[in-house]
């Protein structure tokens, strides 16, 4: 099994490889998958992340899901921990790693969330993920009081049979892809 730097790097060209429309054309059709579950229609309150460039793009889900009515909270990176805040398009700025993030100071506690759309290097079909290397999403959904659904997303590209994993590592519920 190959280490988690490796798998990184092998997953960053994957991504790379895939023109921008098949991009785009299969996050569509994870969040269509995602929209038709039973979790994304019971939630009122979703995290959903501003995408990076070698992630799956949640712009239009970000848009669509706005307009669906459900309320909206993005991730903001304070020193080594990750908070929530209501999402607003036109209050959004460029923060930590390059990423965009919410301004707002209205800040979502964990146990408000009930369906939270986690992004990862790579998955395993079981909800294995291997992150980026920061432990945000890890040390965010162990928080007392955190109860959300969770539904990892990603290209096929990203998910392997098995991957290096730690104790504190947390599992996904499931994993939705193209």
């Amino acid at each position: 099994m190959e280490d988690k730097k490796e798998i990184r790097r092998i997953v960053r060209q994957r991504i790379k490889d895939i023109p921008m429309e098949a991009r785009a054309s299969a996050a569509e059709r994870i969040f269509e998958r995602i929209e038709a579950r039973e979790a994304f229609q019971r939630a009122k309150t979703i995290a959903l992340f501003a995408a990076m460039n070698d992630e799956v793009p949640t712009a239009m889900a970000l848009q669509r899901w706005r307009k669906m009515g459900k309320h909206l909270v993005v991730p903001r990176v304070e020193g080594d921990i990750m908070r929530f805040y209501d999402y607003s398009v036109d209050k959004m700025r460029t923060g930590a790693f390059g990423i965009q993030e919410p301004e707002g100071d209205v800040e979502c506690r964990a146990e408000e969330i009930d369906l939270i759309i986690v992004p990862a290097r790579a998955f395993t079909a079981s909800g294995e993920r291997l992150g980026r290397g920061g432990g945000f999403y890890d040390k965010y959904m162990s928080l007392n009081g955190f109860r959300a659904h969770k539904t990892g997303i990603a290209f096929r590209c990203q998910i392997f049979d098995s991957l290096p994993t730690d104790p504190h590592d947390i599992k996904v519920d499931e994993v939705v892809t193209e």
